[in-house]
């Protein structure tokens, strides 16, 4: 089982397969490595594709110190991987956590990236819900720490921007929720602690968005709620981002819908591969209506 090691000793498992332009993914907080099975198939027949479980998600460590944890430690530990492999630049694609990690490696690490899909974020990022957000991390964790995981996996699966997910597939639904269980929940209360809580908003974030030159995809179900404002903050933001929106989806939407998740990220990637991602005419931004003043 191959492991990296990052810069503070922690060892993340990682798996790897196909051949090519690197691609890696970063999975979101109910999620682990196997949560990308379909796009690691799909990506790996023209990619080399790759997945890793993130610090506190085994087989990977599961540091004992919530201060070990942070939104820079999330995104820097994408580059340790990477390192690792010896890989100069990446695609990097990411989901709701893992699509925070994966715009924060564009701010820290711009010369790493060949692009970026940031899936599925936007959660408590929106001023009038941060104090909502991190009261509810903090019920996250005291329930971890007194039922278990599988207790919390029971309930946890069945949020409001997941419910679709059960209604359109329910066998695969069951196996995202099977899987939750089985992740530590020292781990999963840690990375609220030190990962979600103290994440900064993206509304603070606008001077780094702004400065961002990276091919950018933003992408989100037209049903995470929690996601759509946000995206579009940094669809406005960022020069060099697109904004899609997918039907009908709720969060997991790598899971939820993967062929169109995959037709979308797979078109992106490979407008950026042939050099043809413009970065956006400032024209576009007027504050005239129609250009007729």
């Amino acid at each position: 089982m191959p492991f990296a090691t990052t810069d503070d000793g922690v060892q993340l498992h990682y798996e790897e397969t196909g051949h090519g332009t690197p691609l890696i993914f970063v999975h979101e907080f109910a999620g682990d490595h196997r949560s990308w099975e379909l796009q690691m198939g799909h990506f790996g027949r023209k990619y080399r594709a790759i997945t890793y479980a993130a610090r506190g998600y085994p087989p990977s460590d599961v540091p004992e110190d919530p201060a070990r944890y942070s939104q820079a430690r999330a995104a820097d530990d994408i580059l340790a991987v990477l390192d690792h492999l010896g890989i100069e630049k990446a695609h990097v694609c990411g989901l709701s956590m893992g699509g925070f990690a994966t715009l924060h490696f564009g701010f820290r690490h711009p010369s790493r990236a060949l692009s970026l899909c940031v899936a599925g974020c936007g959660y408590g990022a929106e001023p009038d819900r941060r104090d909502t957000f991190r009261a509810e991390a903090d019920a996250i964790v005291a329930a971890l720490h007194s039922e278990g995981m599988p207790p919390f996996a029971a309930r946890y699966a069945h949020g409001p921007t997941r419910v679709q997910f059960e209604a359109k597939d329910p066998r695969g639904f069951a196996l995202f929720k099977a899987q939750l269980a089985e992740h530590s929940a020292l781990g999963a209360a840690n990375t609220q602690l030190g990962v979600q809580k103290e994440r900064p908003s993206l509304y603070h974030l606008t001077a780094e968005m702004a400065a961002l030159s990276v091919p950018t995809l933003i992408l989100t179900g037209d049903e995470d709620w929690p996601c759509l404002a946000p995206g579009l903050l940094m669809k406005r933001t960022i020069a060099s981002a697109a904004l899609a929106v997918m039907p009908n989806c709720g969060h997991t939407i790598n899971l939820e819908a993967p062929d169109l998740f995959n037709q979308i990220v797979g078109d992106f990637m490979s407008l950026v591969d042939a050099g043809r991602w413009p970065m956006r005419d400032p024209r576009a931004m007027s504050a005239s209506i129609t250009g007729i003043k």
